[in-house]
């Protein structure tokens, strides 16, 4: 008897080469495979909508959980994109203006950041990724209506000075700056099939790196690309091989979703 399967991917490291960025063409295929079977296929990761968007579309594939789970599209229509909690972002930010740090907060899901003034890039210079810098020198915290990121440029080593910091989740890839953002990619797909009326027990999770530990350990299944971040492959269902090495056919022919050739 058919089972409809639920599969979230995972982008960097699980459907990518994290070496190259350039998506494993077996684990496309294996994605149109699952997809000709039946099973619903997503995306899941922490990206924005507005870089989660051209990925999916160079996929092919037309549904995901971004925005570290509060946002959901389903056949490329936005269900629902949620900001951050405001009173929780702003007790952070006005904490970090009073010890001196930099600013710049996201009021949409897109590139644009405002900031008061130019400390975040005298601290810690330009981000790494393509940022739209709007200046507002009279700009009042308070009346940013949604605020969807921001970024404090705290210091790796300084976290500790901001008494108010674990009230929201918050990562660090560069050593001069760390940002908040949502981290409840579990809670994001189990929204989703919740819409979709699906059972979570019939849902599979691939990951990678450190950001997936969230949506391991859950009701469903979980697979770990080979090669992952370690405390992440102790928390898997099942451990595959590296993305180049054809992880996702792999693990999907060992469970026989797909058919062994």
């Amino acid at each position: 008897m058919f089972r409809k399967r639920y599969f979230f991917f995972d982008i960097d490291g699980t459907l990518t080469d994290l070496r190259t960025g350039v998506f494993v063409p077996s684990g496309l295929q294996t994605i149109r495979e699952l997809e000709a079977q039946g099973h619903f296929v997503a995306i899941a990761t922490g990206r924005a909508c507005y870089k989660t968007i051209p990925a999916a579309r160079t996929a092919g594939i037309h549904n995901y959980v971004a925005n570290g789970g509060a946002a959901l599209i389903l056949n490329d229509e936005i269900i629902r994109n949620s900001p951050l909690d405001r009173d929780k972002a702003l007790m952070i930010i006005h904490e970090a203006d009073a010890l001196g740090y930099g600013i710049l907060i996201a009021p949409g899901d897109s590139t644009d950041v405002l900031m008061r003034d130019s400390r975040f890039l005298d601290q810690a210079g330009e981000r790494q990724e393509p940022t739209n810098y709007i200046l507002q020198p009279d700009l009042s915290f308070d009346t940013v209506p949604a605020i969807y990121k921001f970024y404090l440029s705290v210091p790796e080593g300084e976290e500790n000075r901001i008494a108010s910091r674990d009230l929201l989740g918050h990562i660090r890839m560069d050593k001069p700056y760390f940002w908040y953002q949502h981290d409840d990619k579990d809670r994001g797909i189990r929204d989703m099939l919740a819409y979709l009326g699906a059972d979570p027990a019939d849902a599979v999770v691939f990951g990678d790196g450190e950001n997936d530990m969230v949506m391991f350990g859950q009701e469903w299944l979980s697979i770990a690309m080979g090669g992952g971040y370690p405390a992440l492959l102790a928390m898997a269902d099942y451990v595959t091989d590296p993305a180049p090495l054809d992880g996702i056919r792999k693990a999907c022919r060992h469970f026989g979703w797909i058919p062994a050739e």
